[in-house]
């Protein structure tokens, strides 16, 4: 009989699925047997070797761009380029991206499962396109235009060719691009200052994070073409969010940093209180839906909440020997409540 290769992981999770469904009856023990029968473990993981070896690729891609950058021969031809114009540079990353998108579309077509190639492809693509709109705007010259609109001109083309081609990764990069955008729209509308309509950078990016994260919610499950990339749209919106609010925190909605070491940390309590109770909010939401991704978000930013309070308000204030004892307590504290739920859902599948 043909069996199907699984991870070790995977066998044990779909053992206990198996189990859970033999528990309410759902399977008998007959045709439990035969579907565990039908795994096998996987003597070596193929595919966990192509993504590291396709990220390796990538890495020493970086840095043998930048070794290059060291060498004496290759900096004395880089001097003669700097007579090249512009136009030229910009048309030449453009012709990259276009090549490796191409190449990308082509090759998903062609082979639909290799979807670490095709990705590795559409990066190279980005950092084309990335580069040929920075070129772009040495053309257009930042200092006497609305440069921003640059980094808007590269949302629309990442989301362009995201849902042509069908790429979560192009979507990733769109979402990001969006939000330099947002930062550099907003600093063009305060004439490059750090605040806007009296908000600053953390406090804007709150509200941007928490735009993203609804229209993920609430707006993209309308269109069929954006829902395949619905789950990321949440989990870039919720890092925007949840790291935003973290800042603020920190930093309140003051924007000379000058100012900031002049005012006691209580002062931007009210925003810890803000940035604790949507951590709260996230893990509760998490666990009612079982939405796994906001139980996640929420309980890691609360106890970083938590933590980054209790190193604002006691670091100096108490022995560093009784406050790194308090922190290693209270660490194991919050391995063992989760080992604890960790047994009860073993339990309760286990019957």
């Amino acid at each position: 009989m043909r069996k199907y290769d699984v991870s070790k992981q995977e066998k044990q999770s779909i053992d206990d699925i198996v189990q859970f469904w033999k528990k309410e009856n759902l399977l008998d023990e007959q045709k439990a047997n035969e579907l565990m029968d039908s795994l096998d473990v996987k003597s070596f993981d193929w595919g966990q070797l192509a993504r590291y070896a396709f990220w390796i690729a990538l890495a020493s891609l970086v840095f043998a761009v930048f070794s290059l950058f060291t060498d004496a021969s290759f900096l004395a031809f880089v001097d003669t380029l700097y007579e090249a114009p512009n136009i030229l540079f910009c048309f030449f990353f453009a012709a990259v991206a276009v090549l490796f998108y191409t190449l990308g579309f082509r090759y998903k077509k062609r082979y639909p499962y290799k979807n670490l190639s095709t990705e590795t492809m559409m990066l190279i693509g980005v950092f084309g396109t990335a580069a040929c709109i920075g070129f772009m705007g040495k053309v257009l010259d930042k200092d006497t235009m609305h440069y921003s609109l640059l980094f808007l001109l590269s949302v629309a083309i990442y989301g362009f060719l995201a849902v042509k081609l069908d790429s979560k990764l192009i979507w990733t990069f769109m979402l990001l691009a969006l939000g330099v955008w947002f930062a550099t729209e907003t600093a063009y509308h305060s004439n490059w200052g750090f605040k806007f309509w009296g908000m600053n950078y953390p406090l804007r990016f709150t509200i941007f994070g928490a735009l993203i994260t609804a229209l993920a919610v609430w707006v993209q499950p309308r269109f069929e073409r954006l829902q395949i990339f619905q789950p990321i749209s949440y989990i870039v919106g919720l890092i925007y969010l949840m790291v935003s609010l973290w800042t603020l925190s920190i930093f309140g909605n003051y924007a000379d940093f000058y100012e900031w070491t002049t005012v006691r940390q209580y002062h931007m309590f009210y925003w810890g209180i803000l940035s604790t109770a949507v951590s709260v909010f996230l893990v509760v939401y998490g666990l009612k839906a079982k939405d796994n991704v906001s139980r996640e978000v929420g309980f890691v930013f609360l106890v970083l909440n938590i933590y980054t309070r209790y190193v604002e308000y006691l670091w100096d204030n108490i022995n560093r020997a009784v406050f790194f004892l308090i922190l290693a307590v209270s660490f194991w504290f919050v391995g063992r409540w989760a080992e604890k739920l960790w047994n009860k859902r073993k339990e309760e599948i286990a019957g």
